[in-house]
């Protein structure tokens, strides 16, 4: 079996959640669990229990200083260099998000990194389009024409990699995510005592639109689950607005069972359609209002009015009126939560995204380009 090395971006629940065997919160490794149940070798740049060593902090902070007077993007060097030998004795690397993608890639540019990279890009355009001259947009086109492959989590941001990266892309594959179709799923013992329930910790998230449309229903009980930092950036909430700050998963999936109605307002983008909790609150077979941005409008199987209700971002009259008509129409709500549980085990399961990834490894580990 493969050695496979996952680099992850250091946060402190993705670190509660490499010590807590089991837990829903695990789907932050981004499927280690499942390979190394394959048998294969794997580890990870967040064995170090602490920050890096000195060495390596200084010698990130030099070069993302560097990179930025240039006109560059930088990352999480520390933990790259740190972690660097480890790495090298894998068959395959997985880099499972930008913050340390970047300077990995910027590493195997230079030859430091010497095992196939399996790149998960997750709004690499919008950091890509901040290069801010020809030099370094030829730099970092060359370091990424050098991945093993690429995977995205939206077929928007994949068609666009693979334009920007052209004639000479590495393979660009658009990888749905998934979701515990058993840790989520529809429990009739939990009260639905919220109308509308909305989660999100991203900067994405348009929380100041459904605040609005909660001040003129001062009857509808709302409620918001966001990081400190997120909740923070709030504006002044309607009374009928609740705020839950830094929850586990476990109390994640409650909020979700309490609502009658999930909603995910999100403004335009290319990267994050809320994708994680709307396929979390499908999998629980609520009725879920979301905005239709580039990153689900393709290959996550929505369909208005079917299996979930689809608002054109930035519209608060067309979500508030969505909204409305789902709370008014039990049927209906009931129809659509039915409806995109059946979805998500059909095609958007975790058993099937690390399946996927599982054969997207292997044959980068083999030397092989993927084939989609």
């Amino acid at each position: 079996m493969p050695a496979m090395f996952f680099a992850f971006r250091d946060a402190p629940d993705r670190r509660a959640a490499l010590h807590a065997p089991g837990a829903l919160d695990r789907y932050r490794l981004f499927g280690l669990d499942e390979v190394r149940a394959r048998g294969a070798r794997v580890r990870h740049n967040l064995e170090r229990e602490g920050p890096p060593p000195l060495w390596a902090r200084a010698a990130a902070k030099a070069v993302n200083r560097l990179l930025r007077l240039t006109g560059g993007y930088g990352g999480d060097f520390a933990s790259a260099l740190a972690s660097l030998r480890t790495a090298n004795e894998a068959d395959v690397v997985f880099a499972t998000t930008d913050t340390v993608g970047i300077p990995l890639i910027l590493l195997k540019r230079a030859g430091l990194l010497r095992p196939p990279l399996v790149y998960a890009a997750i709004g690499l355009p919008e950091r890509l389009v901040e290069l801010r001259n020809r030099p370094m947009r030829r730099l970092y086109a060359t370091a990424f024409r050098r991945a093993g492959t690429i995977v995205a989590y939206a077929e928007s941001e994949a068609e666009w990699l693979r334009k920007w990266l052209a004639p000479d892309a590495p393979t660009v594959l658009f990888l749905p995510f998934g979701v515990d179709v058993d840790g989520f799923s529809p429990d009739s013992r939990r009260a639905e005592n919220l109308d509308v329930v909305s989660i999100g910790a991203d900067p994405r998230r348009d929380f100041d639109l459904l605040s609005a449309v909660a001040a003129r229903h001062p009857e509808l009980r709302f409620r918001i689950v966001a990081t400190k930092d997120r909740a923070r950036s709030l504006r002044t909430l309607p009374a009928n607005v609740s705020v839950e700050t830094d929850l586990s998963l476990e109390q994640v999936r409650d909020n979700l069972g309490a609502a009658r109605v999930v909603a995910l307002p999100v403004r335009r983008n290319s990267y994050t359609g809320a994708t994680t909790v709307l396929l979390q609150a499908m999998a629980m077979g609520k009725p879920v209002v979301v905005s239709q941005t580039d990153a689900i409008s393709e290959g996550y199987g929505l369909q208005d009015g079917v299996n979930c209700r689809l608002v054109e971002p930035d519209d608060a009259n067309a979500f508030e009126r969505a909204l409305l008509e789902t709370l008014a129409d039990d049927e209906a709500a009931a129809s659509l939560g039915r409806l995109a549980r059946e979805t998500v085990k059909r095609a958007y399961s975790w058993e099937r995204y690390t399946d996927a990834l599982w054969e997207v490894l292997l044959v980068a580990a083999d030397g092989r380009p993927s084939r989609g």
